[in-house]
């Protein structure tokens, strides 16, 4: 069970990182947009289908993606499911 929670809570610091990092912009090559790719190919399995299940929501001209949020929760009730069982 403890290598199932660590690998919950690496997975949760992915999905952060790639919300942070649609707030600043980034270069299109070097290291740091490596990483990015990575979190992204991580992440899309996952927030694809969510995304599709929960469409954005419209405010005014902006869109709002509500997946990297839902998926958040989860993994923050999965992590205290199994930390609870350790």
């Amino acid at each position: 069970m403890t290598v199932l929670y660590y690998l919950l809570i690496l997975y949760l610091i992915v999905v952060l990182v790639r919300v942070f990092s649609t707030w600043f912009p980034v270069p299109y090559s070097g290291p740091l947009r490596r990483i990015l790719d990575v979190c992204s190919a991580l992440t899309d399995p996952i927030l694809n289908p969510l995304r599709r299940a929960v469409p954005p929501v419209r405010t005014g001209a902006i869109a709002l993606d509500l997946s990297p949020m839902i998926l958040t929760i989860v993994l923050g009730i999965l992590i205290s499911v199994v930390g609870s069982k350790t």
